[in-house]
């Protein structure tokens, strides 16, 4: 059974599923479908076109599905997808997608979003990230899962960031990140491999095979994308494969320091 405040306000055509909760003053727009046993506090707005799985836990002032902030959005139909077991905490803004990116944003499922995370319009999150407080992802972001960035980190448009890597709080990051990597600073650069995040994931085998691999990639003082593409055709191993790949079909290049 559903324990709704008589103080929200839900619009007719709303899908409210069963054990959903929701607070005092919350809005729930007529398109709005909230899953199972997703619990909504007071003073949260939820607008357009918005699916929320099931067993959310969305805490005050949140706002999702607001329009998204590009001037070029012109009121067509766009959708915002947020998937089960996360947790979106107080004053968060998630944006859904425009027509120019696939109309669509998407989130995966248990993932932590801190105080006054920013999720830009088209933005694509895996499963088992976190966000810590105020990390801001422009337009166009995509992140794998296992994913960390820290606080106070914006995140430049259409930015890629890989699987289990981690960005350092008050960092500005511009450039792709590939998985399982560290990149910190004003421009974030690499630092290295993502070994606390890695270890509770990943065999040490896999670990010292992707230390190998990080080496021979950027510190060897070769061309990065020649050196990929020669790493992933003579090893077997899994994750070095999946770095090598996000590394070949990067777009905005890889933050690293070249040595001279």
């Amino acid at each position: 059974m559903s324990l709704i405040s008589p103080h929200a306000i839900i619009e007719e055509g709303a899908i409210i599923g069963p054990d959903v909760e929701i607070g005092a003053f919350c809005f729930i727009s007529a398109n709005t479908t909230i899953g199972k046993g997703t619990k909504i506090a007071h003073n949260t707005c939820i607008y357009g076109k918005t699916t929320i799985g099931e067993y959310n836990n969305i805490f005050s002032h949140a706002v999702l599905g607001s329009v998204p902030q590009d001037l070029k959005y012109a009121g067509e139909e766009v959708e915002l997808i947020i998937g089960d077991h996360n947790t979106i905490r107080e004053f968060t803004l998630f944006n859904p997608g425009t027509a120019g990116g696939g109309s669509k944003t998407v989130v995966g499922n248990h993932n932590l979003f801190m105080g006054y995370v920013h999720l830009g319009h088209d933005v694509i999150i895996g499963d088992h990230c976190i966000l810590a407080n105020a990390a801001t992802l422009a337009g166009h972001v995509e992140m794998g899962n296992h994913a960390v960035i820290g606080g106070m980190t914006p995140v430049h448009q259409f930015v890629k960031i890989g699987d289990y890597a981690m960005i350092a709080g008050a960092s500005a990051l511009s450039q792709d990140v590939p998985p399982y990597c560290l990149a910190e600073g004003n421009r974030a650069v690499l630092r290295g491999l993502n070994l606390n995040g890695l270890r509770r994931h990943i065999a040490r085998s896999d670990i010292d095979a992707l230390r190998s691999a990080y080496r021979e990639l950027f510190e060897s003082g070769k061309p990065l994308q020649d050196q990929a593409s020669d790493l992933f055709e003579n090893t077997t191993n899994e994750f070095v494969k999946n770095l090598c790949t996000f590394i070949i079909n990067t777009k905005r290049g890889i933050p690293y320091e070249r040595n001279q």
